[in-house]
């Protein structure tokens, strides 16, 4: 017995390295084993269409887990993995993706983000919803808190794809697609882009409809700054169409005589009804000031500046009351320009000749009514008239040759009688005035011409 247990102690101890050797080549012969079924298992997903896929392999058992979105993919998936080679347990921890009913996905912008959320059926999708936000917004920061659930509509795709191309249309709001219910809010960021919005959305894919569509449009704004600095009429913002922008250019050329016009006007729709009946006149208006700004808004017009003389602040109140249209709302904030320093007779005439040489005072056809155009060209004449207080002045009047050499006389004496009341109105001594008139007997160019007629149709102020 006591050679046995001497036998015994010599043998054990090499026990140990061979656990430690055994030990050893089965973790070296396992791993292996484990990342080739774990590549395998992998590779035999590529085709299903999975989310957040996890695979977990411990020497031949597989766990593996993933979201599915419908029970026959759930299922070809796990039988998948189950027909791996080696593989000899599957831990089936797979799960559908969540149902959302109703499906809900909504687009809302704000001036500094678009946020995409609700629903979305597939990764795919979210992906391509992205991207063509992003490309359709360009610079504008794309928020994605959208998660992925079952039970999207039939064409879910094409709807929210042409949704949010109407979210780059606007300004601020928000759409939010509901099963096959669509439904919108907001500002749209251009005029007209409110009637582009409505008319997108007839192509929605067949099964949708539009629940409710309350997009507004921006306020449809034109403005008009008169400059006596840089002698500049400055208009901005929308007209109608390309015919209103050609008539407003049109006045605004006659009514504003001397000034250069900068026209910044854009043509689009939204405006509001006889649009041009109301800009004509408070052009018109704007024109009799010496600076001043015009803006209207939807059925407003306002107008605000410096008159050139006391007498015509109540003139213009009244005839913006009288030639706007109806239901229109006038508000005025007019003040007078301060006095210019008085002037001796020969400047008097000087300064006449120079506004009388860029503009001239127009009447109807064969008539002695002056034409309203004419307005602001008068009350310059009148702020002229002003300066030189002791001076006496002729008003004359000439004519073309065409007619009866009475008629002409007649005419001219009418018309230079017309102006002279114009002046009298706006508070100037009615002696310091002799309205006389010349007929066609003083030409200044040739009466052959359309040109030269023009030219001898004309009021010349003459100080005495």
């Amino acid at each position: 017995m006591h050679g046995l247990f001497r036998w015994s102690s010599k043998w054990w101890p090499g026990v140990i390295p061979l656990g430690i050797i055994w030990a050893l080549a089965a973790w070296l012969s396992t791993s292996p084993i484990e990342a080739d079924l774990a590549a395998r298992s992998s590779s035999a997903l590529k085709d299903n269409l999975l989310d957040q896929t996890s695979i977990e392999v411990s020497g031949r058992d597989v766990t593996f887990a993933a979201n599915a979105f419908s029970e026959d993919g759930r299922r070809t998936a796990l039988a998948a993995v189950q027909a791996v080679s080696g593989v000899r347990l599957v831990n089936d921890e797979t799960r559908l993706v969540p149902e959302a009913k109703p499906f809900v996905w909504s687009a809302e912008r704000d001036v500094a983000k678009v946020t995409l959320s609700g629903n979305s059926p597939l990764p795919a999708t979210k992906s391509k919803l992205l991207d063509t936000a992003r490309a359709n917004l360009a610079g504008v920061e794309v928020v994605d808190q959208m998660k992925l659930s079952r039970g999207a509509p039939p064409r879910f795709d094409n709807a929210a794809l042409l949704l949010i191309e109407q979210i780059g249309k606007l300004k601020d709001g928000k759409v939010i697609l509901s099963d096959t219910s669509v439904t919108l809010s907001g500002m749209a960021r251009e005029l007209g882009g409110r009637e582009a919005i409505a008319a997108a959305l007839k192509n929605l894919p067949e099964g949708f409809s539009v629940a409710a569509n309350d997009i507004k449009a921006p306020p449809y704004i034109f403005q008009a700054n008169k400059d006596p600095v840089t002698v500049t009429l400055t208009m901005s913002g929308y007209v109608p169409d390309n015919n209103v922008h050609a008539t407003i250019a049109a006045a605004a050329a006659r009514k504003f005589f001397s000034e250069k016009v900068v026209d910044n006007l854009k043509a689009s729709m939204g405006a509001p009804s006889r649009f041009l009946n109301a800009v004509v006149p408070a052009l018109g208006a704007l024109s009799r000031l010496s600076t001043g700004t015009l803006v209207v808004t939807d059925r407003e017009v306002r107008i605000s500046g410096d008159a050139l003389y006391e007498a015509a602040v109540p003139q213009i109140r009244a005839g913006l009351a009288k030639d706007s249209p109806e239901g229109w709302q006038i508000k005025t904030e007019l003040s007078v320009k301060p006095a210019a320093a008085p002037v001796d007779p020969g400047v008097c005439q000087q300064l006449f000749s120079e506004l009388l040489a860029k503009g001239k005072i127009r009447f109807e056809p064969g008539r002695a009514s002056i034409d309203p155009d004419s307005a602001g060209l008068l009350d310059r004449l009148i702020e002229i008239a002003m300066r030189c207080p002791t001076a006496n002045i002729d008003i004359a009047g000439h004519t073309d040759a065409d007619g009866e050499d009475a008629f002409n006389q007649a005419l001219s004496e009418k018309r230079a009688q017309a102006v002279t009341d114009y002046l009298v109105k706006a508070g100037l001594p009615a002696g310091r005035f002799t309205a006389l008139g010349y007929g066609s007997s003083q030409p200044v160019a040739s009466n052959d011409t359309d040109e030269g007629k023009a030219q001898n149709r004309r009021i010349e102020f003459l100080v005495r």
